[in-house]
């Protein structure tokens, strides 16, 4: 069996659920109020999000020029790990936002008590 064909699938696999992974851990210190820490994730997410996309562009480009990649379930199945990854990072910029518009309403709040 010619395992080459698997490759790609499993490159993109390999960086989206990286950067899926770091997404969320942003996430959870979004929700600890660690803003600068989960920023830092979000960027390192962005990164690897980035070399899963290019694998994709890559292969994009080779059927373009006329050579294309044989389908398989694991490529059909690395594009639902990009997706989701997508996502991840898109929802740990709101928590961000989210969780820093309580912080200050709690701040405010707070203050207003004292």
């Amino acid at each position: 069996m010619d395992d080459s064909k698997y490759e790609i699938g499993f490159k993109i696999i390999l960086h989206a659920g990286d950067a899926k992974s770091k997404a969320m851990d942003a996430i959870s210190c979004a929700n600890e109020y660690q803003f600068d820490k989960a920023r830092v994730l979000i960027k390192e997410a962005q990164t690897e999000l980035k070399s899963a996309h290019q694998v994709q562009t890559d292969i994009m480009a080779k059927e373009a020029n006329g050579n294309g990649t044989d389908l398989n379930i694991l490529l059909v199945h690395s594009q639902d790990h990009l997706i989701m990854a997508m996502m991840s990072i898109e929802n740990a910029r709101q928590m961000v936002i989210l969780n820093e518009k309580i912080m200050n309403l709690e701040q405010q709040i707070k203050g207003g008590i004292g």
